[in-house]
């Protein structure tokens, strides 16, 4: 029997077994590639994708706990690469190798979706377990402030 989930905004279907990892289900069944795989314990954090709006770890995830639900991979986030992330992730030159940073750009989407003006020990303390092998930590720490701040301004604009 297909399991059915909205993906990034789209219903689909999935046939494969409801104790599929979610992981491998977007990678290789929904050709959604840009979600990565990194340890497969949920330890690094590349596999993270969001489940009705909250960052999960999708190589930990069985396949059955997301029927009828929404998940929004890296490919969702923004189509066009708008989102303000994606840019301050530009601006800040946070990749190097790139690996990690779906799963990284997904957890900080998470927390400015539930604090849009966090301190700096709150993306800290809210991006701890995103691993990052280059160590731009200092880089993504910027990235994420710099989204704010934009975020707020564009806010302040629309509302001024």
């Amino acid at each position: 029997m297909a399991t059915t989930f909205n993906l990034n905004g789209e219903a689909v279907s999935s046939d494969a077994p409801e104790d599929a990892l979610l992981l491998w289900v977007l990678r290789e069944r929904l050709e959604m590639t840009g979600t990565k795989f990194g340890c497969g314990r949920g330890a690094c954090g590349a596999c993270t994708v969001h489940l009705d709006g909250e960052a999960v770890r999708s190589c930990r995830l069985r396949l059955s706990r997301v029927a009828g639900r929404d998940v929004t991979t890296i490919e969702g986030l923004s189509p066009d690469r708008s989102h303000a992330l994606q840019q301050a992730w530009v601006d800040e030159q946070v990749p190097q190798c790139g690996y990690c940073q779906s799963g990284q750009l997904m957890q900080a989407a998470s927390l400015l979706a539930e604090n849009p003006s966090p301190s700096r020990e709150e993306i800290v303390t809210h991006m701890d377990g995103v691993l990052c092998r280059c160590g731009t930590y200092g880089r993504i720490i910027r990235a994420i402030q710099r989204a704010s701040d934009e975020t707020a301004a564009a806010a302040a604009g629309r509302s001024g």
